[in-house]
């Protein structure tokens, strides 16, 4: 199974999924198509969850993403939560935010609400 890496631009994040159990999301999403954009993600944890390392770390330190993305975003955080439900991988999701950025917490904690997968919440300090 291979990698996928996209270099991010100043509308997709940055996305980084590799098969030994790292995945990362960073940047800003708000891609023209979410949904084009996602499907190849999607598709990737679909064929992850068959070959899931024992300990899966997420990492997902968004800026800011449009109502289309958060849509995206909950159908990862359910393809993870299928993984980690069938036993395959331990999956733990660091939901990056800064610190005065309350509207990016408040997401992070929804998303926690909604999804039954271990979430971190890591406050990033401004420098």
């Amino acid at each position: 199974m291979d990698a996928i890496n996209i270099e991010g631009t100043p509308k997709t994040p940055t996305v980084n999924f590799n098969p030994e159990g790292s995945i990362e999301l960073k940047g800003r999403s708000i891609p023209e198509n979410s949904i084009e954009f996602y499907k190849p993600i999607i598709a990737w944890l679909d064929e992850y969850n068959s070959s899931a390392k024992a300990d899966t770390s997420v990492i997902i330190q968004l800026e800011y993403f449009n109502t289309s993305s958060s849509k995206c975003i909950l159908d990862v955080f359910k393809k993870l939560e299928a993984i980690h439900n069938s036993g395959n991988s331990n999956i733990l999701i660091n939901w990056h935010y800064e610190e005065d950025d309350e509207d990016m917490l408040e997401a992070g904690e929804d998303y926690q609400a909604i999804i039954n997968v271990p979430f971190k919440m890591v406050e990033i300090e401004e420098e």
